[in-house]
């Protein structure tokens, strides 16, 4: 782990002079006599070690005094993976201010999810990153401000408050201050202006090279849920349920970056959009790190050669992650597939696409789950609502159960609608609320999601899969081992 890099000078003043993009977000360099900073991989000739100092996030080089290089734009690097790594209270605190819970509910908001006092975590992460909560959303709305100055046609009025920020004059001072370039001249800078319908985005997502996207959308299109997911004109293509609304994402690979289109219907959830889609796509991992860990084992190694840059897809959603996850117990993917499309349809909300219906499917594009209010209403039903779930209606019962009060029902019984839940957070963060004693497949494949603020009763890594299953067996199997459980298992934990 490279956890406090921007500590050991000489190794960054190493990545620096080589240019090596696979340091970009793991720190920033900040140069005194022009006080700018930038990514280590700028192209511009390194400045002398003695003008360099170095920062574990943009937001302490900004709160420095220092504002973003015009050149490699050390804003758009990818993110330190070590966000999705950690389970401690820092890693925590920054996925829950990448969804954008600062902004909407501030500090005391974002110190009630994470169960400690603000200056608990003013304090810890001054001491890991060099700025404070608030610092860190400030960087994150500059970022969303420049996205949206950069790639819509909107009126700056509109785009201060689409950012996040409370007032214009915040808006013009924030923009200046980081960009040394006020909102106006910002978009001027553009070859040619980007005119795009309000609501319709067109970005680009940053990764570390390499990046193996036959496994990555491979997998996404072959678990994908009819009228939720789909594989369209050679692009992945969601729902979301975000904070202020929904949207509908398109998300395609290419050679260095990952093209994503965002049709929302509140512009102010772009910066959770982005973070949701990073995090599914794993874009902020590290392959070199990780695939010099796996070449350690003679067998994964040729593997690994082979395709090189494996990311393992995750969720855009803790409900749909959790549903999801019970479903998996009927093992076959395409049975999954099958219950989850009956429940979008009997509960997902519908929403308008834009660019059209699909030509390969009928069922139109719908939010699900639907949101927390219609959730926390929806009853209970006594039995099944149809024949076709009968033969797994215990399964059907628990999703049922935990979708209409968040916790998990005792054996053979079937909570009513008025057995109020307690607090999302508390449910949570209950024992009860992972599925493991009728799930041990699902509670062993860490079906915790790591977009969870509570604290995990028992750390385990975000990769970690469970090796008794059915993919386990067939894999060490492939790779020539034996396929018994407790073989495989311990196989596992001597890579990891």
């Amino acid at each position: 782990m490279r956890n406090g890099m921007h500590i050991d000078s000489e190794r960054c003043v190493r990545a620096v002079r080589s240019k090596d993009a696979r340091f970009d977000g793991w720190f920033f360099t900040a140069v005194l006599t022009t006080r700018i900073y930038c990514r280590p991989s700028c192209p511009v000739v390194p400045p002398k070690p003695a003008n360099m100092t170095f920062y574990p996030s943009a937001a302490a080089c900004q709160q420095a005094g220092f504002r973003a290089c015009k050149r490699c734009r050390p804003d758009t690097s990818p993110g330190s993976p070590e966000w999705n790594q950690r389970a401690d209270l820092v890693a925590r605190a920054m996925r829950l201010i990448g969804d954008g819970v600062v902004d909407r509910e501030g500090v005391p908001g974002l110190a009630t999810r994470l169960g400690y006092s603000t200056r608990q975590i003013e304090r810890q992460l001054l001491a890991e990153l060099g700025a404070g909560p608030l610092a860190l959303a400030r960087a994150q709305r500059a970022q969303t401000a420049r996205l949206l100055i950069e790639t819509t046609s909107l009126p700056m009025a509109e785009i201060a408050f689409a950012a996040g920020f409370s007032s214009i004059r915040t808006f013009n001072d924030t923009v200046r201050e980081v960009f040394a370039l006020s909102p106006s001249e910002l978009r001027g800078r553009l070859p040619k202006k980007t005119v795009v319908s309000p609501g319709a985005l067109t970005l680009r997502l940053p990764f570390r090279a390499p990046l193996n996207p036959d496994n990555l959308f491979g997998h996404l299109a072959a678990t994908a849920v009819p009228g939720v997911e789909e594989w369209r004109d050679g692009a992945y293509r969601r729902t979301l349920r975000l904070p202020y609304g929904h949207g509908i994402v398109a998300l395609t690979p290419a050679a260095d970056h990952i093209g994503c289109r965002l049709s929302l219907s509140d512009l102010r959830d772009l910066p959770v959009a982005i973070s949701r889609c990073r995090r599914m796509l794993d874009l902020d991992a590290d392959p070199v790190a990780i695939d010099d860990q796996l070449r350690a084992d003679p067998l994964l190694a040729p593997l690994v050669d082979k395709a090189p840059g494996r990311r393992v897809p995750r969720t855009v959603d803790e409900a749909e992650f959790a549903v999801r996850a019970v479903l998996g117990q009927q093992v076959s993917t395409a049975a999954a597939r099958t219950h989850a499309a009956r429940l979008v349809t009997a509960h997902g909300e519908a929403v308008t696409d834009p660019e059209g219906a699909s030509p390969t499917s009928s069922r139109p594009p719908r939010r699900w789950p639907p949101s927390p209010p219609s959730r926390s209403r929806c009853p209970v039903p006594a039995a099944p609502p149809s024949p076709r779930w009968s033969a797994n209606w215990p399964r059907a019962d628990f999703i049922w159960a935990w979708r209409a009060t968040g916790r998990r029902p005792a054996p053979g019984s079937c909570p009513s609608p008025a057995s109020a839940p307690g607090p999302r957070t508390s449910s949570r963060c209950a024992p009860s609320a992972t599925p493991t004693r009728s799930c041990p497949p699902t509670s062993e494949s860490g079906a915790r999601p790591r977009s969870w603020a509570c604290r995990p009763h028992r750390p385990r890594s975000p990769h970690a899969r469970r090796p008794g299953g059915r993919g386990g067996r067939t894999r060490s199997s492939t790779c020539g081992r034996r396929t018994a459980t407790r073989s495989t298992s311990c196989r596992c934990e001597d890579i990891q």
